[in-house]
């Protein structure tokens, strides 16, 4: 049923929904963003699925949008990119808004949309040796899709320290920033994650979906007008010329023009 990721649901109700594209890093193609969705949909919808773990195969969490999947984009035409930039956006939205608590357990680094993949998570635990960027500027992009998320998790305040600058964090800065809930050492994260999804198995499954909807609804906007302005913003970032040179030299392997570091 499913090709880039893959669902495991033990006797308690548990499932664990892996992203499973290890040799790409975990990287968010067109495929993987559909299949997200259509997980999402599925596990919001079995009575029997109490909690839903969310979490990546190999060395990394997510590596952020699949950089073949951004360079279609860049040859498509602005109409193309408004759609794929909505399904993009409509899969973040699903997974903020599943009616079960989620949980991230993020084995590995999480770069760019793989930070909004954690940011939609209830509450997300990783291991201690991970890291973690906001890493669109450096290609010319900006973080538009997810950055509703990231800055309804960490705060305006916090979000300015790395939301423009691509720089990398380690775990102690995203534990600081409200990334993650706790760090842990690798050989901890099954014990850390277990810690966060039992005390959901004494509650009643209707009463947290109904307490999910409304802290969600208590915090900040994140409603349709919220979305299409990201979806926007990410469309018109595609057809500036610094995307165009960002895109390329990654792809030439070469620092784009405007990086002056030495």
């Amino acid at each position: 049923m499913f090709e880039t990721i893959s669902i495991s649901t033990d006797l308690r109700g548990v499932a664990t929904l892996t992203l499973n594209r290890p040799e790409k890093h975990n990287a968010m193609s067109a495929q993987m963003i559909a299949e997200l969705t259509r997980a999402a949909a599925q596990l919001g919808e079995t009575n029997d699925v109490r909690v839903v773990v969310l979490t990546g195969a190999g060395k990394s969490f997510c590596a952020g949008g699949d950089l073949g999947w951004m360079q279609a984009q860049m040859a498509a035409d602005p109409e193309t990119r408004f759609v794929e930039a909505r399904k993009l956006a409509e899969m973040l939205n699903a997974l903020n808004t599943l009616p079960k608590p989620l949980i991230g357990a993020l084995q590995g680094n999480a770069f760019g949309g793989g930070v909004g993949m954690a940011s939609v998570c209830d509450v997300a635990v990783g291991v201690d040796s991970l890291k973690m960027g906001l890493t669109e500027t450096r290609l010319g992009l900006i973080p538009a899709t997810i950055g509703p998320y990231v800055i309804a998790r960490m705060g305006e305040a916090r979000a300015r320290r790395v939301f423009m600058s691509a720089r990398l964090f380690d775990a102690a800065e995203a534990v600081d920033l409200g990334l993650l809930a706790r760090a842990v050492p690798a050989d901890e994260l099954y014990a850390a994650i277990e810690a966060e999804v039992l005390p959901y198995l004494s509650c009643a499954p209707g009463a947290v979906a109904s307490a999910k909807a409304l802290v969600r609804d208590l915090g900040p906007r994140i409603d349709d007008a919220v979305i299409d302005h990201t979806i926007r913003a990410l469309v018109d970032r595609w057809e500036t010329d610094e995307a165009r040179e960002g895109i390329g030299a990654f792809f030439d392997k070469r620092k784009p023009a405007w990086n002056s570091k030495v």
